[in-house]
């Protein structure tokens, strides 16, 4: 009878279990009803990268030096400079120089790193190719700056979804400064300090 009862109690406390995980998953899903979009009509809309996007980087030749030290940084030694000794100079006098994006990881230390600020990071995302040698940038492609997305009449530039107001899910004509869904970081930290500190107050 108690092992009867046993497997009774097994078996409710395990419906009980299986329950709460169906309505954890049921929750994830209708809370997905209610989010933003996050379909973009490529190539006719495209998103506006952030400030701080790491996309193609961009050369400028009149300012290398030749140091090396975009080599030195990078994890996998991409950046190619070719460069001649002038005895009369006693200086390094740069040839070509070349990044294969197709092995680059856009970790971004050789800009980081830079001296003379010659390379800078820039909003370009699309490098498609249908042959991965085109991908091999040298210092005239690097040196051309990627067109603004902003700037572009063919494209409707949008701001990232995340942006949107709850419930909204058309981001065309929104008023600048609109809020996103949800709590901002700094409103997060503001709730969980008052949450932390009012136990304390209670201990008090």
């Amino acid at each position: 009878m108690l092992k009867f009862l046993k497997q009774v109690s097994d078996y409710t406390k395990e419906a009980v279990q299986a329950a709460k995980y169906i309505g954890q998953g049921l929750s994830v899903t209708f809370d997905h009803m209610q989010r933003r979009p996050v379909t973009v009509q490529y190539p006719y809309e495209k998103l506006i990268p952030s400030e701080r996007f790491r996309g193609r980087i961009h050369y400028e030749f009149d300012k290398c030096i030749a140091c090396e030290v975009c080599v030195r940084v990078c994890p996998i030694n991409l950046p190619v400079v070719d460069w001649e000794f002038n005895k009369e100079t006693k200086k390094k006098e740069l040839r070509h120089y070349s990044i294969d994006f197709g092995v680059c990881i856009f970790c971004g230390n050789c800009v980081e790193y830079c001296p003379t600020n010659c390379l800078s990071m820039t909003e370009e995302y699309e490098l498609a190719a249908y042959d991965r040698h085109e991908l091999n940038y040298d210092n005239v492609a690097l040196g051309r700056l990627p067109y603004k997305v902003t700037n572009d009449p063919m494209v409707t530039p949008l701001r990232e979804f995340a942006y949107l107001p709850k419930g909204v899910v058309e981001p065309h004509g929104l008023p600048s400064g609109s809020q996103r869904a949800g709590q901002r970081p700094d409103e997060i930290a503001a709730t969980l300090k008052k949450s932390s500190a009012t136990p304390t107050e209670e201990a008090k």
